[in-house]
């Protein structure tokens, strides 16, 4: 008898080709007002202004809320509730402080899902984000920073810790609660008293945090919160009463910071943009590299500072970590960030959506391969696929400027030396990643890599106990750990 002939084998079957995940809508009520004004001595107040501005929900462009928009004069009664309040709160017990803390991360694991749907809808991260690390993260910083409240003469032993007074904060779009947590955690856990500006694009979850300064009963004017763009935040850095200014945002305004400032005698800590260098070795375990370069560009987007957008992989090794990386990103649901399915959501806003549309533009007119899975992206809103770069130079755009989008570049190296070198080649030096099964070679890379925080055999892994910040035009200072701390101080 004639041999059966096997069947032809069936090409591999991916989750996507088989069947679509139904909508899991995140149903929990953000509480969002339609106006919001100002917090200002522990009340809620109209600018003097008298306009407001609209924030929109880049999930679908739709207009969420009304935000006041500050101008100086509002600074001014901002600056000057900060400063009376700050005898009574400096001179305060720091196990009376730690009590006020110890409160508000109660209260913001009690309204943990309110406040997790409200940072998806003002800013586009996916609501397992949200849910799963910015809220727990924030909570956590207030709850570590309570506990140093009382301990302060444990932080420089020697030294006495004393308050600066009022410090001006501005944060970024990319976590705003959570930045919130770095910067008002320990300036109130060390004796000083807060302005905090948040960003224009999403300023609804520090306002709603303002309820929880309220239901916490913070004594007036220790906080205060005020919302415009960057006039409102000139008038922040610049005003008299400001003993130190901490930024958190792009490298181009925080050059402006430190220029505006130099011979002021304010204190400045600035933590500024990125272009992290995450390195694969040939001995690292591959799966896991590919899982955690996932991690390091696409959480959130790629809207992280420290994000791991340049990949450099051993050459023996590359196609095979490339291949995985197509097949893995082949995978990723892009959508509605309020549905529990969604890996990448939205992207902030239309005007960073442009910019990451022209530096994608500019890898493929400079000659790089361009690789992006086949994804249905929504009809309104903003969204942009996740995207690979191999072929990539030193010298192509996509490998020298922070994108803060979803697009990752991929270069080659050989040896450990070459791997520092390209690593080292930015003007940035936040952070950076090594993937290998060697011990010594990632103290090694530790040591030589000029990156604030180098995470071995993982990526974007935090902890407020651990201080976190840049070197060159990344940017000075710490937040969180015991060096944050010492940022909100004099020692004597």
């Amino acid at each position: 008898m004639p041999a059966k002939k096997s069947p032809a084998r069936p090409r591999e079957l991916l989750f996507g080709d088989l069947w679509e995940f139904d909508p899991a809508p995140e149903s929990a009520e953000p509480f969002i007002a339609p106006r919001y004004g100002l917090f200002i001595d522990d009340k809620f107040t109209a600018p003097k202004s008298r306009k407001y501005f609209d924030t929109i929900a880049p999930r679908n462009g739709a207009k969420l809320s009304e935000i006041a928009l500050a101008n100086a004069a509002d600074v001014d009664a901002a600056y000057t509730a900060a400063a009376k309040a700050f005898p009574a709160w400096s001179k305060l017990p720091g196990k009376e402080r730690g009590k006020y803390l110890f409160r508000i991360a109660r209260l913001l694991q009690d309204r943990a899902r309110e406040f997790a749907v409200a940072e998806t809808l003002d800013g586009g991260k996916p609501i397992k984000e949200s849910r799963d690390f910015d809220l727990p993260m924030a909570a956590a910083h207030f709850f570590y920073h309570a506990g140093w409240a009382d301990k302060l003469e444990f932080v420089a032993p020697g030294r006495t810790l004393q308050p600066l007074g009022v410090v001006g904060q501005i944060i970024p779009w990319n976590f705003p609660l959570l930045m919130l947590a770095w910067k008002i955690a320990p300036a109130l856990a060390t004796g000083n008293t807060v302005v905090l500006k948040p960003a224009e694009t999403t300023s609804i979850t520090a306002l709603k945090f303002a309820t929880i300064l309220q239901q916490a009963g913070l004594p007036p004017g220790v906080v205060n919160i005020v919302t415009g763009a960057g006039e409102t935040g000139a008038a922040v850095v610049d005003h008299p009463l400001a003993a130190k200014i901490a930024f958190t945002g792009s490298t181009e305004v925080g050059k402006i910071i430190q220029r505006a400032l130099a011979g002021s005698g304010k204190k400045l800590s600035l933590e500024l943009g990125g272009k992290a260098a995450n390195i694969v070795f040939e001995d690292a375990p591959l799966d896991q590299a590919v899982e955690g370069i996932v991690n390091g560009i696409f959480f959130n987007q790629g809207h992280v500072c420290c994000a791991g957008s340049r990949l450099l992989v051993q050459e023996s090794v590359a196609d095979l970590v490339v291949a995985k990386l197509k097949r893995r990103m082949q995978v990723l649901r892009v959508g509605d960030p309020l549905d529990k399915n969604t890996d990448i959501g939205a992207i902030n806003s239309a005007e960073q959506l442009a910019k990451i549309k022209d530096l994608v533009a500019s890898g493929v007119k400079e000659g790089a391969e361009l690789h992006q899975p086949s994804c249905k992206l929504p009809a309104k809103g903003f969204y942009h696929a996740p995207t690979l770069f191999t072929k990539v130079s030193q010298s192509h755009r996509v490998a020298r400027e922070e994108i803060f989008g979803p697009v990752l570049s991929v270069l080659t190296f050989r040896t450990p030396e070459e791997a520092i070198e390209k690593a080292s080649n930015t003007p940035f030096g936040l952070s950076a990643g090594v993937w290998t099964d060697k011990g010594s070679k990632i103290l090694k890379m530790a040591a030589e890599l000029k990156a604030g925080v180098v995470w071995a055999n993982t990526y974007n892994k935090f902890d407020p106990s651990s201080p976190f910040g840049g070197y060159k035009q990344s940017g000075f200072g710490r937040e969180g750990g015991k060096h944050g701390l010492l940022d909100y101080a004099i020692l004597k």
